[in-house]
């Protein structure tokens, strides 16, 4: 059968260099050479994703292999070739966040309530690509849900801390961001049914979406998703009396609550179709970017923003000019002591 070997790497995308493909299987072993395609989602850094892609017809399966551009070199370290079993159902997890990436983070209180947020909403495995992160942040979540995956590319790269050179110069774009998802996406690949490419600040809702959309749309499609931006420097009351949540509880601790901010901005025509993230069948897609992906099965589709949207972010307009948006409130009964409960067992919850 043909054998395709994808390895996900970064590559100086002005280098031009011939690298070849060690092939391992018990006591047989090929070498011959290997293709290199960089994604041409670089936003013109000097450092791009890249695929490295070995094909061969051998009827052997292969376990563990090597890329290398120096075959004379004597002690080669071998990588184990992953997802050798395609599976059509009966995931281990249904539905995966990707977030990536975490450097610098603070915001404790957010971060528990996506996470909690995310569970309430069907999620049963989150995968954070982290390069740092406060003290506090070292805690111990359920079991099989959180899986942190150390992110170091700032050991060996200057990395952007923004999204574009003339914001932040760099080697890499934003931390290494897009191949992180990408490596995700792979992670997940025979793992999750589904898999969603957002941030640490922002949820979809609501929830049995997945479902419906298969429906309408078909399963090996990309699902995108608008963003709502919803202001963190504004907290302002609903329009209409409602039983609010005690939060003065959490006070001390450090972070966004996103239980206190319920205005949006209004829509701009010209950019709505400018910001948004993306659920995939992970299955039916080759390679991704930040917003939307770069080679699938089948195109992609908008979600209508009355069914599931993205809020997060913040906003240069005044508050007057703001939508109010009260989704949230609807969990805010079982979010809260799910948040009690977290921040109870970490201590890092106040109390009297």
């Amino acid at each position: 059968r043909l054998l395709r070997v994808r390895v996900i790497a970064i590559k100086l995308r002005r280098e031009t260099v011939v690298l070849q493909c060690l092939l391992r299987c018990q006591d047989q072993q090929l070498v011959s050479k290997a293709a290199i395609r960089i994604h041409r989602d670089h936003f013109r850094f000097p450092y791009g994703t890249a695929d490295v892609l070995k094909c061969d017809g051998y009827k052997f399966q292969v376990l563990p292999l090597f890329f290398f551009s120096k075959p004379e070199k004597s002690e080669l370290e071998f990588l184990e070739i992953k997802n050798q079993k395609a599976l059509t159902s009966s995931f281990p997890h249904n539905f995966t966040c990707c977030f990536s990436a975490m450097y610098n983070f603070t915001n404790v209180l957010q971060l528990v309530q996506n996470l909690e947020m995310l569970q309430l909403l069907g999620v049963n495995r989150v995968v954070v690509y982290k390069t740092n992160c406060s003290a506090d942040l070292t805690f111990l979540y359920v079991p099989g849900l959180l899986e942190v995956i150390p992110w170091s590319l700032s050991k060996y790269l200057n990395v952007s801390r923004r999204a574009r050179p003339s914001q932040s110069p760099g080697d890499l774009h934003y931390f290494g961001q897009i191949p992180a998802l990408n490596d995700c996406l792979y992670r997940s690949m025979y793992r999750s049914k589904y898999v969603a490419l957002h941030d640490l600040d922002e949820l979809i809702l609501p929830q049995s979406l997945l479902p419906l959309l298969e429906k309408k749309y078909g399963a090996d499609r990309c699902y995108l998703f608008q963003n709502s931006w919803i202001p963190t420097e504004f907290a302002l009351p609903p329009p209409k009396p409602k039983a609010l949540p005690p939060q003065d509880q959490w006070q001390n601790v450090s972070g966004v609550n996103i239980l206190a901010h319920f205005y949006r901005e209004p829509i701009v025509p010209r950019l709505r179709y400018r910001n948004f993230k993306v659920i995939v069948n992970p299955r039916a897609v080759f390679a991704t970017s930040v917003h939307g992906v770069l080679k699938a099965k089948k195109s992609s589709v908008w979600v209508n923003r009355k069914i599931a949207r993205i809020p997060r972010g913040q906003t240069s307009l005044k508050p007057q000019s703001l939508i109010y948006e009260g989704r949230l409130l609807s969990y805010s009964a079982d979010l809260t002591p799910a948040v009690n409960a977290v921040l109870s067992d970490t201590r890092l919850l106040q109390t009297a």
